[in-house]
Parts: C-alpha cells; sequence; structure tokens
C-alpha cells in the first residue's frame, strides 16, 4: 500500500516502553481520579468453545514470526506524534489490494477474505482516503467480532467526514472485519471461533487464521497506526474507552489524542489484532464502546469525535475539537460478579463512580421472591456492566475502574494469566 512501499514515507515504530511512563504522568496528573496500579481482570476465564483452544499458538506461532519480521524490517525511528512533521517529500500514490489511490483521493476497495462453502469468494469493503500531503497511516478496524455495530457506523462517520485535501498521511477503514459472522448477527465466525484470538493468522491453518493472516498481510502491515474498535460481549455494555498498553510510548501518543475518553491499561492478549500489530511495530490500541447487536448513537457519536480529535491531535488534519475536563486513566480494574442467579436490575449506570461498599444492583430469584445485593468492593468508576438480564451465578455484572488510594502503600493484585488463548468473560477484546 502506501507508506511503507513508498521511498519518501516514513515508517513508525514504537520504542523504549520504558519511557511510557514518563510520557503519561502529564495525562495521569490531569485526569484527577486516576490510579496507579497495574491491571488485573479480576474475572475468570472462558473455555474455548473449539477442539482447538490449545493448539491455537503453535497455528500461528511460526507464520506469525515471518510476517512480523517482514513487516518490522521496514521500520524507522520517527515517533508518531513526529510523523506529520518529519514526514518528506510529496504525498506518494497509495497502492493496497491491488488498487491505486491517488494523493487528494478516495476510493473503496474490496478484501476477499475467505470462501464460503459453496466456493464463492466472501468480501468486504475497504475505505482509503489518500490525503494531499505526506504523513502516516492510520488504519481503523470494526467488526472483528460480527456482533459489534457501532464500530462500523464510527468507520463510516469517520472516513466519510474526511477531505483528502485537507489530510496529511492516509487514512484505511475497515468497516467489517468479519463479515461471516456479521452476516448471521454472531460474535464469531461459523465454525465458532473467535477471530481475535489468532493474529496476525497463518495462510495454511484454520479458517480463523487464514482470515487473520489475509486481513494482517493485505492491510494492516502497511500501517503506521490501529485502532481496533470493539463493543462489549454477551450483553454487556462499555462506558467508552481506550485500552492500551500504556508501556509503549507510541501507544501514549494514540491515548493522549483521543481527548475526553477514560483510558484502561491492559497488555494485549497474543492473538488479538492489537498485540499482532503491536508485536510488528505498529503502535495500537483498542477502543471499547458500548455493547453488542445494536447501534447506539451516543456511542457513536463519541467514538467517532474520539478518533477525529486523535487525526486532529496528530496533525493528519488541521482542526481541533474541544472536548471536556480529560477522562480518568485506570492502572487497574475488577469485574464484580454475581453470587447467586436470578433476574439482575442495576442501581448504577455506565460511568457512575461508586464507593467501596455501594450498591451496584440487585438480582431477585423470581420464583422465591429472594433478592440479593452486589456492592462495589472498591472505589472508582463503573465502565462496564451488564444489561438487565436473568443472570448465573458466577456472571460477570459490573466492572469497576479502580480509583488509586494514595495513602494506602498496598501491592497490587496479582493479574490472572489468560488461558485457551487469553479470552476472559466480560472482556469484549
Amino acid at each position: 500500500m502506501s507508506v511503507f512501499d513508498q521511498p519518501d514515507r516514513r515508517r513508525i515504530v514504537a520504542r523504549t516502553p520504558a519511557l511510557s511512563c514518563l510520557l503519561f504522568a502529564a495525562g495521569i496528573a490531569l485526569a484527577g481520579e486516576t490510579s496507579v496500579e497495574r491491571s488485573g481482570n479480576g474475572v475468570d476465564l472462558l473455555q474455548d468453545t473449539t477442539d482447538e483452544g490449545d493448539a491455537r499458538s503453535s497455528e500461528t506461532s511460526a507464520a506469525a514470526e515471518g510476517l512480523v519480521e517482514a513487516v518490522s524490517a521496514h521500520e524507522h525511528d520517527v515517533p508518531l506524534a513526529d510523523a506529520v512533521d518529519t514526514a518528506e517529500g510529496q504525498a506518494a500514490p497509495l497502492t493496497l489490494l491491488g488498487d491505486e489511490v491517488p494523493p487528494g483521493s478516495s476510493k473503496r476497495l474490496s478484501w476477499s477474505a475467505t470462501e464460503l462453502f459453496e466456493g464463492v469468494p466472501v468480501s468486504t469493503p475497504v475505505l482509503v482516503v489518500n490525503g494531499a500531503q505526506p504523513g502516516p497511516t492510520l488504519c481503523l478496524t470494526a467488526a472483528v467480532h460480527g456482533d459489534e455495530l457501532n464500530g462500523i457506523e464510527i468507520v463510516r462517520r469517520v472516513l466519510h467526514d474526511v477531505d483528502p485535501e485537507r489530510l496529511s498521511g492516509a487514512l484505511i477503514g475497515v468497516p467489517i472485519v468479519n463479515v461471516q459472522g456479521f452476516r448471521r448477527g454472531s460474535r464469531y465466525l461459523p465454525d465458532r471461533r473467535d477471530l481475535n484470538r489468532y493474529f496476525p493468522g497463518n495462510p495454511d491453518g484454520s479458517a480463523a487464521a487464514r482470515i487473520a493472516h489475509a486481513l494482517f498481510s493485505s492491510v494492516i502491515a502497511h500501517c503506521d497506526a490501529l485502532v481496533d474498535l470493539h463493543t462489549g460481549s454477551f450483553e454487556r455494555a462499555n462506558l467508552p474507552q481506550i485500552r492500551a498498553d500504556l508501556r509503549n510510548p507510541d501507544v501514549v501518543t494514540l491515548t493522549l489524542g483521543f481527548g475526553s475518553m477514560v483510558v484502561l491499561h491492559s497488555e494485549p492478549t497474543a492473538g488479538t489484532l492489537r498485540h499482532a500489530a503491536t508485536m510488528a511495530g505498529i503502535p495500537a490500541v483498542t477502543v471499547e464502546a458500548g455493547g453488542p447487536s445494536q447501534l447506539e448513537p451516543a456511542e457513536v457519536k463519541h467514538g467517532a469525535k474520539g478518533i477525529e480529535t486523535l487525526l486532529g491531535t496528530l496533525g493528519m488534519v488541521r482542526k481541533m475539537r474541544l472536548w471536556a475536563d480529560p477522562e480518568p486513566v485506570y492502572y487497574r480494574s475488577s469485574w464484580v460478579r454475581a453470587d447467586n442467579g436470578g433476574i439482575l436490575l442495576a442501581n448504577v449506570s455506565l460511568g457512575s463512580s461508586v464507593r467501596k461498599g455501594d450498591l451496584l444492583g440487585t438480582i431477585t430469584d423470581p420464583m422465591s421472591n429472594v433478592s440479593s445485593e452486589v456492592r462495589s468492593p472498591h472505589s472508582g468508576r463503573v465502565i462496564g456492566m451488564a444489561r438487565n438480564q436473568v443472570v448465573m451465578p458466577g456472571f460477570a455484572a459490573f466492572h469497576v475502574g479502580i480509583q488509586a488510594v494514595v495513602e494506602e502503600e498496598t501491592a497490587p493484585e496479582p493479574t490472572q494469566e489468560p488461558a485457551h488463548g487469553g479470552y476472559v468473560d466480560g472482556m469484549s477484546e
């Protein structure tokens, strides 16, 4: 495609992770209510729904190493924050998916990920805007899980609102990555695999690994930075938030660029698109906004505004969007689980500030009419929660971003190690 195939553009890469703590200190100070401990999900792990959960790492590892090395071979030591200022020469045509997008223009391309069992190709649109001025290439992906609709609309709004003549660099949008799941209204691929556990993929592997490899090699590998859009899973909704590895300075640059959006520090799980991109030297963040299976206008507006703000912060567009006070940065979070089964009725909403011991909701047995309370074990903010529904004991009901307690020098709780590909119930990514 563009930046990496053209000699007058610069490849962007994240380096010196230890610097990120210093770089993010300013953001933490501005946020007010923050946490200084490392992220821990506080949730159990869900068994992989396929028989190949333990084999995925070996399935993709060899191909991943080769692909990552190929992408990393073109790296230049240009911080993402300086990508526009250091871009040299004139904007070049952007070559992607066998097509060419001239500077100062936009085009709709097509990416074929795989075939249906009938042998009919499955394709999805790729929206490309190549700016009139040189700069970095930012990629937006959505619907890696097929039932996550908010990201599709966010990508559409952002891409169609950008003027190529006023853009420095390029913007690539893949609104529907998992087109098979999207057509079925399902989070998963038809074989029940979670596509976001197979990146960067394998051209000779399972269907999921082949789709992941096709996307990563033909689109993602040509980008300088990535924003992967998601929602909550299994009837859970997330407060608009950025999940990012804050040890990486270029990832920090991305998080600071979004403006007023909660940031949750989390190290990407192997197999996710965010992890694969980061390993290839492409700084990446995940944006979580809302819940699955429906379009939520407020969350879509918030996500689109955040990305438009990011474009301005990076210098890719010359306009400023003023937001309210910066949102908190949380280095630690915890899911609060139901101890009893029954009908869950929430007493809080997304974004609510809570204190330790506050009532989050009640669970009522519809047969005996006996109710139990769900209370917050921490002070902080509700950044994710289940929609009112029937729940089972152990169901992850409320996600609390934990507020720092400066007076207490307590050690952070140990982070649970992911198993079966790193899937954690309640965590969409």
